[in-house]
């Protein structure tokens, strides 16, 4: 596995470029490989462990003011309606379930890592709708309603894996143990939902991206820039609080799939450019940090 996990992203592009038809009809069954992943991972985790710390509330901070702050900044300049919203999903679109894997992998601690998956995401069920009522194409829906749906999208794919795990090491231990020797095989199974999820990225891009080309490119140079911004901001907190590795992937690694889903829920679906683009830049980021890691072992 060390030997083949750094190529891992290449293959998921080439893979999503050849069949990304095919990607988009069978994307259904990411949710389903998500759920196994964090089953797998939660199944090794202390929930004693778990704690809200510092470095959960600065995360989320960042969050919560530089997307709204940038949404507001960049209207102010009169930059494009379409640009503002795709850096406001974008920064706040909830860390990507998978994050458990890649973080493990590099050293994070594992509790660490849950902790916030589970109170960043609860985190955007609620901030999201408020900015959805006053922001974008749809603010006649109610805060209630968009939250129900985000968490509906949210909660059946972080908290259901978390509380069958919680019953397996507490009623199953034989099962709980069983989930343990094998959750090195969670990797595969992101690998697949990444490959998935990067050929629906990519046919995304192909349908939206005839039209607009010049707020498409500024999205994907913005995607692009934040993404470093992120991951850099990310390990900088990490440090301050003992783990630079869970810090960078809890700021840096999203949820692109939900962001998609949201933009185009809420938003002009031309800001979805910008968790598209970003999942391409986040997961070539992951398979350096992967190389750099494994080379350095």
């Amino acid at each position: 596995m060390h030997k083949i996990r750094p190529y891992v992203l290449p293959i998921a592009i080439v893979l999503g470029l050849l069949f990304h038809t095919w990607c988009g009809l069978i994307r259904v069954i990411v949710p389903y490989l998500v759920f196994s992943i964090l089953l797998l991972n939660f199944a090794a985790v202390n929930v004693k462990k778990l704690r809200f710390s510092k470095m959960d509330v600065w995360l989320m901070m960042y969050q919560i003011v530089v997307s709204i702050g940038m949404y507001y900044l960049l209207t102010a300049l009169n930059v494009n309606e379409i640009i503002a919203q795709g850096i406001l999903v974008g920064v706040i679109c909830p860390v990507a379930a998978s994050v458990v894997v890649i973080s493990c992998m590099l050293g994070a601690n594992r509790e660490t890592v849950t902790s916030y998956t589970i109170i960043g995401n609860l985190m955007v069920a609620v901030m999201a709708p408020i900015y959805f009522s006053f922001i974008g194409t749809h603010q006649e829906i109610t805060f209630l309603t968009s939250f129900l749906m985000i968490f509906k999208k949210i909660g059946t794919v972080i908290a259901l894996p978390f509380f069958v795990a919680l019953i397996c090491q507490n009623f199953m231990p034989k099962v709980n143990d069983f989930f343990c020797k094998i959750k090195g095989f969670s990797f595969y199974l992101w690998a697949m939902a990444l490959t998935i999820t990067l050929g629906q990225t990519i046919d995304f891009m192909f349908l939206e991206g005839k039209e607009n080309m010049s707020a498409i490119i500024w999205l994907g140079i913005a995607s692009v820039v934040f993404c470093a911004i992120q991951f850099g901001l990310g390990k900088f907190i990490g440090y301050k609080y003992g783990d630079i590795i869970a810090g960078g992937q809890l700021l840096g690694q999203k949820n692109s799939a939900m962001g998609i889903w949201m933009a185009n829920t809420y938003l002009n679906p031309l800001a979805s450019i910008f968790p598209a683009m970003y999942s391409v830049w986040q997961n070539l980021f992951n398979s350096i940090q992967l190389w750099w890691h494994d080379k350095k072992v």
